[in-house]
């Protein structure tokens, strides 16, 4: 059964305005001066706060670096600890996912230290390779950076190191008055 087009129902939805004040102006109400994508459920941490799941990653660490045994609640870690901490601890750590690894990052940053990640993060292992062989030939490849891109090898269980790479295993494994063969 379908209703006509102009048939005036009353609509349900809208609470009907008592018979009494019908005809007088309605006083505007106050808004909030709050913009629609910012209302939740509930309430938001503040942005310098850690969640739980970054304090628990760092409660761990705090106890397996600096030998310490954080209280379960009311904790903040400690700058010593933020210092001691690095990329690889974070993304060995336990329940330390990326938004969480993001997370702490960026609340180390905003307590002034910094947490580097490492330099051929998300890059194939080829195009690691690659980027060594070009900072060697500049003259700008760190020692650090080698070893970071070797770990990533025997991670990935790697067999095969090209020999532009192992010219240069060779250049830093020498003596410093010695030169590599050619």
């Amino acid at each position: 059964m379908s209703a006509r087009r102009n048939a005036t129902a009353p609509n349900r939805r809208k609470p009907e305005e008592p018979r009494e004040n019908r005809g007088q102006p309605i006083a505007a109400e106050p808004r909030l001066s709050r913009s629609p994508g910012t209302i939740t459920a509930f309430p938001q941490a503040q942005p310098a706060a850690l969640s739980n799941r970054a304090l628990n990653v760092l409660k761990m660490l705090a106890a397996e670096l600096l030998g310490e045994c954080p209280p379960p609640e009311n904790w903040t870690p400690s700058d010593a600890l933020l210092r001691r901490v690095t990329f690889k601890h974070l993304a060995t750590a336990r329940n330390c996912g990326p938004h969480t690894l993001g997370e702490i990052i960026r609340w180390g940053a905003s307590r002034g230290v910094t947490i580097q990640r490492p330099a051929l993060t998300g890059k194939s292992l080829s195009a690691s390779w690659k980027q060594l062989a070009a900072k060697f030939a500049e003259g700008s490849l760190a020692q650090a950076e080698l070893e970071e891109a070797l770990e990533k090898s025997v991670r990935r269980k790697s067999s095969s190191i090209p020999i532009a790479i192992q010219k240069i295993l060779l250049h830093f494994l020498t003596a410093p008055g010695k030169q590599p063969p050619t």
